[in-house]
């Protein structure tokens, strides 16, 4: 058969195995469309994601300049990749039992990856790896870098200030200059710069790079340049401010300012990185780095359709068979609730006491049943907060982002230090987690951790494991978050002995009150 006639074969094939395997891609996006809107709205609605809608068009135009070296490989079926994505729709269940949101978007992104290997082969996977991993861009993920960011930003920030001789006084995040107050906020934590730095570096070493080693290293530096430079920037705005006694850098300029230097910084990245560009490209090369043999003849290796076609009738059994399963698993079980009960204090040394230790609260989403109450022993006195969910699910969960001890802005309340560790109380240890509060008037010493239907942890990534085990094996979703606060004047160890014995005299009580306050 004449070689080109092969080739326009092959070609064809390419061409129907390209839209199988697009078509289930669709199909895909259909079925677990609430996973994908779930990320649409957050671009839609935060400045931070909204490159997700660039990241598709980007994908398809890194794989579109590769179609030529992509049409002189074989394309053959991959059964291996089914057992990938029935892991992956596990672990997608998993995922939307517990409502952890950001777990099942990037579950839903790599299965795409491996729909492409079950379609259409090892070698077109391999060959378009680098484009599909792009895609991973588009899953609306870096909120957990805020606090490590916005805790390296302070640190260089204060550390420069000192190093310039000015004298500064710091409290967690907020920091005071002679001629002013600053604190570092989740604006200033720079996860803006570097999301933008990082996607848009990884597009430039795709297309500037051939070597891997050289698009890795390209990206390395565009993840360390823009956290660096985000401290030098924070150092520039607050000398700006108090070298021109605050009149400067304090307001939208200070916005305005940030960018402009992140541009810059951008540039200058970018223009050093076109100092090792490699233009040409040889396919034949570069399939060959890749284990790709292209001299194989096409029409002894290539699937036949007919075999893509039940790949891909495998690949949507494989995958839809999980959103069912999870419709299945949800539990809508009404629950009888007694907020005004939730725990008995009868014959309890501790004594309520009608005076508010404090104006704090804290925040959380949804509806849950909420108890607070203030209790005195002797001259001890502590706060106890507990916050109730059932029936969980997204935007009503114990474990969400919005449930915050303060908020950044419109508060007179700053958490001004964190820690983790464990107590004993009774012969037993307890991990929780410590927030210092400060306020004009009180400082407070918060003490917190979840119970989960019995269990009890401070950690949030294991209160979401106990609550998708929960859910999988049908029992009871409730969760709480126990809350107890004691304020304190110089030092916060003044509060631990009370803190320490109310859990002593309280705890039991506390936990067979959260155990029986709902029932199904």
């Amino acid at each position: 058969m004449p070689q080109n006639h092969t080739q326009q074969l092959t070609n064809n094939n390419l061409g129907l195995t390209a839209f199988i395997t697009l078509t289930v891609i669709l199909l895909l996006l259909g079925v677990y469309h609430q996973t994908v809107w779930s990320m649409v709205e957050t671009w839609y609605r935060s400045d931070t994601y909204a490159h997700g809608f660039l990241i598709l068009p980007f994908t398809v135009y890194m794989i579109w300049i590769r179609r030529h070296s992509l049409s002189k490989l074989q394309h053959q079926t991959n059964g291996w990749a089914l057992l990938g994505l029935c892991l992956l729709g596990f672990f997608w269940l998993m995922a939307e039992l517990a409502s952890v949101q950001v777990l099942a978007q990037y579950v839903l992104v790599a299965m795409i990856p491996l729909i492409v290997a079950a379609v259409m082969g090892r070698q077109i996977f391999i060959a378009t790896a680098f484009p599909l991993a792009y895609l991973f861009f588009a899953v609306p993920f870096g909120d957990i870098l805020i606090p490590p960011l916005i805790d390296f930003t302070a640190d260089f920030t204060v550390s420069a200030l000192q190093l310039t001789g000015i004298p500064v006084y710091r409290e967690g995040t907020f920091f005071s200059l002679p001629t002013g107050n600053w604190s570092v906020v989740e604006a200033c934590s720079g996860l803006r710069y570097l999301i933008a730095s990082v996607t848009l570096g990884t597009l430039y070493a795709y297309l500037t790079y051939r070597s891997l080693n050289r698009r890795l290293v390209f990206i390395a530096f565009s993840i360390i340049v823009p956290i660096i430079a985000n401290g030098i920037r924070a150092y520039l705005i607050v000398m700006t401010g108090h070298l021109s006694d605050m009149r400067l850098a304090v307001g939208v300029d200070h916005l305005i300012y940030g960018w402009v230097f992140f541009g810059i910084v951008m540039l200058l990245l970018f223009w050093v990185g076109s100092f090792w560009r490699e233009d040409e490209e040889n396919d034949a090369v570069d399939n060959k780095k890749n284990g790709e043999d292209v001299d194989v003849p096409h029409e002894m290796k290539d699937t036949s359709i007919k075999k893509n076609v039940l790949m891909a009738g495998a690949v949507l059994v494989v995958t839809l068979m999980w959103p069912v399963y999870a419709t299945f698993l949800q539990n809508d079980s009404a629950y009888n609730i007694d907020s005004d009960t939730v725990i008995n204090i009868s014959e309890q040394k501790w004594r309520v006491s009608a005076q508010q230790i404090s104006d704090w609260e804290p925040i959380y989403i949804g509806a849950p049943i909420k108890f607070r109450k203030d209790y005195q022993n002797n001259d001890q006195i502590v706060s106890l907060f507990l916050t109730y969910y059932y029936n969980q699910q997204q935007g009503q969960e114990l474990i969400n982002s919005g449930n915050v001890m303060a908020p950044e802005q419109d508060s007179p309340w700053r958490i001004i230090g964190k820690s983790q560790y464990d107590i004993n109380i009774a012969s037993r240890v307890i991990s929780i987690r410590q927030d210092l509060l400060s306020s004009y008037a009180t400082n407070l010493v918060v003490w917190r951790w979840y119970w989960l239907d019995g269990e009890s942890t401070s950690s949030p990534y294991i209160s979401k494991a106990i609550l998708a085990k929960n859910k999988l094996l049908g029992d009871r979703d409730v969760g709480a978050e126990i809350i107890i606060a004691a304020p304190y004047q110089a030092n916060p160890d003044e509060a631990a002995p009370a803190l320490k014995q109310f859990l002593a005299d309280m705890l039991p009580a506390i936990e067979d009150g959260l155990n029986n306050v709902a029932t199904p």
